[in-house]
């Protein structure tokens, strides 16, 4: 039940993060998951413990890390696009 939850929540991390950016994450409700759960890793470790933990995510640092994760992408793949 745990790993349903981690699904979950790092979907709707990966799509509060593309709200508040204003763009689509590639892959869908699948890219929404990925990079909520990467997000969480990276904002894990820029602010590890940090707020409120829900579904084995500390919240503000997984949004964080996501928006990060998100603004990097969006950098690569407009990098590639121009090529």
């Amino acid at each position: 039940m745990g790993f349903i939850i981690s699904l979950i929540v790092g979907g709707l991390i990966g799509w509060f993060a593309g709200v508040i950016l204003g763009t689509d994450i590639p892959g869908g409700k699948i890219g929404n998951i990925i990079a909520g759960f990467l997000g969480a890793a990276v904002g894990g470790w820029l602010l590890p413990h940090f707020g409120p933990e829900f579904g084995g995510f500390y919240i503000i640092p997984a949004l964080v890390g996501t928006i990060v994760l998100i603004l990097v992408v969006s950098f690569v793949l407009k990098l590639m696009h121009k090529r």
